[in-house]
């Protein structure tokens, strides 16, 4: 890209904010997933269950979201990288590293979230073991 473009492409200042209000809709997914799952396993009355395609839905976005989060997250921080090294000295290359290294912590927060809804939306181990005699 430096060669294409003749410079170093800008991190820009939305990176950060959209990458944590991404790892805010997963969290909040996964916690409500987690409580509707909760009250059903307990027979609470008035519980709504979660729909098996709401749920598989969930997951795909988790992800999905994830990978993008993680090579976001390497691309800004690769550029964080370079320009802490190189370029620190001009007071808009310590903000775009600043921009950058807010955009790799909170890519990391987007594959955390998106880890937990994954496993919030697990489905429980199967005993595939056959009955014994003396279980019989």
């Amino acid at each position: 890209m430096w060669d294409a473009l003749g410079t170093l492409p800008a991190v820009p200042v939305a990176a950060p904010i959209v990458l944590a209000l991404i790892a805010a809709v997963l969290a909040a997914t996964a916690l409500s997933i987690r409580s509707r799952l909760r009250a059903q396993r307990e027979r609470r009355p008035g519980a709504k269950g979660v729909e098996p395609i709401m749920a598989a839905r969930a997951v795909v976005f988790g992800q999905a979201s994830a990978l993008v989060a993680a090579l976001a997250a390497g691309a800004y921080g690769g550029t964080g990288l370079y320009l802490l090294f190189n370029a620190m000295d001009v007071a808009a290359r310590r903000d775009q590293a600043v921009y950058a290294g807010l955009s790799v912590l909170a890519g990391a927060a987007v594959v955390a979230a998106a880890i937990f809804l994954q496993r919030v939306c697990r489905l429980p181990e199967d005993d595939d073991t056959p009955p014994t005699a003396a279980a019989a």
